[in-house]
C-alpha cells in the first residue's frame, strides 16, 4: 500500500490514512444512544448546557436531557405502548424536543422515520407506504397531512408534551436489548435523480460515524457551542445530534434557518461551531451588508457538505473569517453522512478538497464505462465499504442490489478522484453529466464559475436536449439586487474561463434556485420549466 495515497496496486483500493477506528465488538448489545451516552461520560464537563433555544433563550443542561429522555421513553413504552421495531414518522421543523424524542425512540429499539415537514399529503403518504409506521410525532402545524396510523399522534409541540417529558410518574423503563444490527433509522434520500428511497440505517451504522467523529476531537477548555442550519430530518442533522451528546457540545437550535437570525444567535450566544449549507457559504463569503453590526468573533469552524463548493467562494470565505477553520466533507444518507473530512488547518487549507477516507473506510475509483478500479489523480465513481455503509432500500430490493455490491462494495453515483496524498475530490454527480458532442461537462463547475461573479447571487446549470450536440450547458441564474447583467455577458464571462465544449450556450433568470433542505440543487425541477421562452437565448 502506498503511504502516501493510500492505494493499495493489488486490490486496487484506496484504504483509510487515518488511525484504526476503535469499535465495541459488532455482537455486543448496544445502542446508539448508550454509545453516545458512555461517550459522553468522559467528558470534564459533567453537567454543561445540551440544547439551548435562542428565541426564548431555554437552557436544557444535560442533567435535564438524560432526564426529560427517561420520562419520554418510559411513558412511551408503559402508556403508548410503542415496542423494538416500531416505525415512528416524525414531521418536525427543529426544536429542543426533536434530539429528546430521538434519544427516547432510539433507546427503546423504536426506527425513526423523520421526513420534511413541508412535505405534501401525498408525498408523506408515500414515505408512509414505504416506512409502515404505527404512530407519528409531530407539530400543531403539521399534524393535519397524517393519515390515521395505529396509534393516536402525539405533538411535540404541545403542553401536553412538555409535561411528559417533565413528569417522573414513569421513570422505570423495561430493559429493551438493541442489538448493534437492528435497524435505527428510516432517512428519506434527497430524490433528487428519481423517486424517493427510504435508507434503512442501523445502530451498528450510527456507532461507527460517532466514532469517527469522537477520534478526531480536540482538546478544549470549555464546550463547544454549536448551530446546525441543517434540519433534523437530514442525515447530517440526525448523525450531529447524536454527535453533540458524545462529545458534551451545547446546541443553538433554529426552527427554520434565517440568514440574520443566525448571525443574531451566533453573536448572543458566543456559537463556536456552524454546520451550513453551500448557500450560506457563498451568501456569508459575498457578504454585502449582510454582517454588518454583528459581532461573529466567537466563530472557531464551519463545516460544509452535501455538495461541492469551488474554490473562489471557499477563498472569499477565508479572507472575510481568516480565524474560521472551514471543513470540508464528503458523505451520503446511504454512508450515514461523511465517510471523509478535512481535518485541522493545513488540511482545510486544501480547497476544494473533502479530506482525507475516515478510519474504518475503504474506497475504490471506479471507471463508470469499463468497470475498471483506477489508480491516483483517475476520475471515476467512487465505491465505498465500512461500517457506516447502509442496510438497503426499505421496500426496494432492485435498489438495493443496483446499489449494495458483493463483498458490501456501495456504489454512490458519484464521480470523483483521491490525489496522490490521499485526499478525495469530488467532481460531480454521474447521473447530471452533460454529455456534449461526446465531451462530459461537469454542471458544479460551471456553477461554481458562475457564483464567482459579483453580480450573480445563484446559478444552476442542467443538460438542454439539442438536435446536433446531444445535450448543451443551460444556466439558470439568480441576479444580485438591481444588477443588470444580462445573456451575453454571463455568457461572454463563462467563455473566457473553459474549454470551447463547455460554454454556456442557454441563459434563463429566475428569482430563486429549487433546493432540498440540504442545499442541494433540484436539477429536475429545473429541467421541467428548461423550455424556450423570451428569457432565454442561444449562441
Amino acid at each position: 500500500m502506498d503511504p502516501h495515497s493510500g492505494f493499495n496496486s493489488l486490490t486496487k483500493t484506496f484504504h483509510s490514512l487515518r488511525p484504526p477506528l476503535n469499535l465495541p465488538q459488532e455482537d455486543t448489545p448496544l445502542s446508539v444512544t448508550e454509545y453516545a451516552f458512555s461517550l459522553r461520560a468522559n467528558s470534564p464537563w459533567p453537567d454543561s448546557v445540551a440544547l439551548i433555544n435562542p428565541v426564548t433563550a431555554q437552557h436544557i443542561s444535560y442533567s435535564d436531557f438524560v432526564r426529560k429522555t427517561n420520562h419520554l421513553a418510559a411513558y412511551l413504552q408503559k402508556v403508548t405502548k410503542l415496542s423494538k421495531n416500531d416505525v415512528a414518522i416524525v414531521l418536525s421543523t427543529n426544536s429542543i424536543q426533536v434530539p429528546i424524542l430521538y434519544f427516547s425512540l432510539l433507546s427503546l429499539g423504536v426506527i425513526v422515520s423523520p421526513a420534511n415537514p413541508v412535505s405534501t399529503e401525498s408525498e408523506i403518504s408515500r414515505l408512509i407506504q414505504l416506512s409502515k409506521p404505527v404512530i407519528a410525532f409531530a407539530t400543531s402545524s403539521t399534524a393535519s397531512k397524517l393519515p390515521e396510523l395505529k396509534h393516536k399522534a402525539i405533538l411535540i409541540d404541545s403542553p401536553e408534551f412538555e409535561s411528559i417529558m417533565m413528569s417522573s410518574k414513569y421513570e422505570i423503563i423495561d430493559h429493551v436489548t438493541v442489538r448493534q444490527t437492528d435497524l435505527a433509522a428510516i432517512l428519506y434520500s434527497s430524490g433528487t435523480t428519481g423517486k424517493v428511497k427510504g435508507v434503512m440505517l442501523t445502530h451498528r451504522n450510527f456507532t461507527a460515524q460517532v466514532a469517527i467523529i469522537y477520534s478526531f476531537r480536540q482538546q478544549r477548555e470549555s464546550p463547544a457551542v454549536m448551530l446546525y442550519t441543517m434540519p433534523y430530518f437530514h442525515i447530517l442533522g440526525f448523525v450531529y445530534c447524536l454527535r453533540s451528546v458524545a462529545l458534551s457540545e451545547a446546541v443553538v437550535v433554529m426552527d427554520r434557518f434565517h440568514m440574520t437570525k443566525m448571525l443574531k444567535a451566533v453573536e448572543e450566544c458566543r456559537v463556536t461551531h456552524v454546520v451550513l449549507t453551500p448557500p450560506v457559504v457563498v451568501a456569508m463569503s459575498k457578504g454585502g451588508g449582510l454582517m454588518d453590526g454583528y459581532d461573529l468573533n466567537s466563530l472557531e469552524g464551519a463545516l460544509w457538505g452535501s455538495a461541492p463548493l469551488g474554490k473562489d467562494p471557499i477563498a472569499a470565505f477565508t479572507t472575510r473569517f481568516p480565524k474560521v477553520e472551514l471543513v470540508q466533507g464528503y458523505g451520503l444518507t446511504e454512508s450515514t453522512a461523511s465517510i471523509s473530512r478535512t481535518i485541522g488547518p493545513e488540511e482545510c487549507k486544501l480547497w476544494g478538497s473533502a479530506g482525507k477516507i475516515s478510519g474504518g473506510i475503504e474506497a475504490k475509483i471506479v471507471d463508470p464505462e469499463t468497470g475498471e478500479a483506477l489508480p491516483p489523480r483517475r476520475e471515476g465513481e467512487i465505491w465505498i465499504r465500512g461500517p457506516t455503509v447502509m442496510k438497503g432500500y426499505i421496500g426496494d430490493p432492485g435498489a438495493t442490489s443496483e446499489t449494495l455490491l458483493k463483498d458490501g462494495w456501495m456504489r454512490t453515483g458519484d464521480l470523483c478522484y483521491i490525489d496522490e496524498a490521499g485526499f478525495l475530490f469530488v467532481v460531480d454527480r454521474l447521473k447530471e453529466l452533460i454529455k456534449y458532442k461526446g465531451y462530459q461537462v461537469a454542471p458544479v463547475e460551471l456553477e461554481q464559475l458562475l457564483l464567482s461573479h459579483p453580480d450573480i447571487a445563484d446559478a444552476a446549470v442542467i443538460p438542454y436536449p439539442d438536435e446536433e450536440s446531444g445535450q448543451v450547458p443551460m444556466a439558470f441564474v439568480v441576479r444580485q439586487p438591481q444588477s443588470s447583467l444580462n445573456q451575453a455577458q454571463i455568457m461572454d464571462f463563462v467563455i473566457k474561463r473553459v474549454a470551447p465544449y463547455k460554454k454556456i450556450r442557454r441563459v434563463a433568470f429566475v428569482n430563486s434556485i429549487p433546493k432540498n433542505p440540504s442545499g442541494k440543487i433540484l436539477r429536475k425541477e429545473l429541467r421541467k420549466v428548461a423550455v424556450p421562452t423570451g428569457s432565454s437565448s442561444r449562441l
